[in-house]
């Protein structure tokens, strides 16, 4: 009975508390104000926030691509720059046949640094720098030579020229003459008694090489420097050193490798003055030389010939005035191993009235552990007449290239 008499009592207080804590409506506007001012803080906070972000983010993009682009700078340089080289151990047992000359001795008979750069793809320099016997300077067996140090410029897909210190194109050894890419330890007596291999002077070049297979090479140069003493052309070389310039030196070359397996050429020589003025007895000398080298399947077969007119009365009156040689190399080679013969004849004093001629079989064979490492071992067997140094023997060598 009492709860329903203070039951309308209960319903008036509630609803008076609760309109006593109703907002009124301006008080509802001032918060919905002050809530937009605070979204719009949180907004403009947020948005400086974001262009931080961004900011760092692109200073980190930046020295991200800058940082790939100094990698690959880099490497494209390092990629233009590069360097290799060969070197040869030579070991020789050959007894004089006609006195005391014999030869027993190893020798670290060069060791050689090539270095180039790609300036771009049609301009490069070329260098080579060959340590001769191991041990160089005064007193000591050894040299350190610069063989080549030129700038080559392509001046299309045909033509290129080449200035500086270069080896003059003539023969097939003086090139060409790392250890695996001939046989026998030593050099063939031709491309080193008659052809001075390895020959180099300094001067310019004009080279142009055709799709049939011809091309040609035409140099003015440097040329040789012959003494009274012998005239030889090997003695004659002045490598680049220092050298006399008064009678330069003019080469032409033509070769043909249209056919796989096949090259033939021919080269030319000529010097105005032998001796570059400084002897009267001798006048000018050219040098003719042509070879083959046929590769079929397992055979090669390499053939050359060389010899030197020089005039004068010099030369003429202990007959060096002519020298020549030549040599047949047939070859057989099975997977990693070759084997060879090779018959050669060379006489500095071809017009002498006495003989001087030597004559040279050499049989041996190659060994490639790896296509740029090779172990040679052959025999050779001279010829001379009596009072001239004849060598016979064993030779072993170590050769390689990278």
């Amino acid at each position: 009975m009492m709860l329903r008499q203070w039951t309308p009592l209960f319903a008036m207080l509630f609803i008076f508390s609760a309109s006593a804590n109703t907002p009124s409506n301006e008080e509802i506007y001032q918060m919905m104000m002050e809530l937009k001012k605070e979204i719009a803080d949180l907004r403009a906070e947020n948005k400086k926030l974001k262009e931080s972000v961004e900011v760092v983010e692109e200073s980190v993009d930046e020295v991200v691509i800058a940082t790939d682009e100094a990698i690959k700078e880099q490497a494209k340089i390092a990629s233009r720059t590069s360097f290799g080289g060969y070197g040869e151990l030579h070991g020789n047992w050959l007894d004089d046949q006609h006195g005391s000359a014999d030869k027993d001795e190893i020798d670290l008979h060069r060791f050689v640094l090539e270095f180039r750069h790609e300036f771009s793809d049609n301009l490069r320099f070329v260098s080579e720098v060959e340590y001769e016997h191991g041990v160089a300077g005064e007193g000591q067996n050894g040299e350190v030579e610069i063989e080549q140090a030129y700038i080559q410029y392509d001046l299309n897909n045909q033509y290129s020229m080449t200035g500086g210190v270069f080896i003059i194109p003539v023969g097939i050894l003086n090139e060409t003459h790392e250890p695996g890419t001939f046989y026998g330890v030593e050099r063939n007596n031709v491309e080193t008694k008659i052809i001075p291999t390895t020959w180099w002077e300094g001067g310019a070049m004009l080279s142009a090489k055709y799709d049939s297979g011809i091309s040609y090479d035409l140099a003015v140069s440097s040329g040789l420097k012959a003494s009274a003493a012998d005239y030889l052309p090997r003695d004659a070389r002045q490598k680049v050193s220092e050298a006399s310039a008064k009678s330069p030196s003019l080469t032409g070359r033509i070769k043909y490798t249209g056919i796989p397996g096949l090259e033939i050429a021919g080269s030319i020589n000529h010097q105005v003055d032998y001796s570059q003025d400084t002897l009267s007895t001798v006048d000018d000398a050219t040098l003719y030389e042509a070879h083959a080298i046929l590769q079929r399947g397992n055979f090669g077969f390499k053939a050359m010939y060389a010899e030197w007119d020089i005039q004068g009365s010099g030369p003429r009156s202990v007959g060096a005035d002519r020298q020549l040689g030549w040599f047949v190399e047939p070859s057989y080679r099975i997977h990693d191993v070759g084997f060879f013969t090779r018959y050669s004849l060379y006489d500095n004093k071809a017009n002498s009235s006495s003989d001087t001629e030597v004559k040279q079989w050499d049989i041996g064979v190659n060994w490639w552990i790896h296509k740029d490492v090779v172990v040679k071992l052959d025999y050779q067997d001279q010829s001379t007449a009596s009072g001239i140094t004849e060598l016979d023997g064993i030779n072993a060598g170590l050769g390689y290239a990278f």
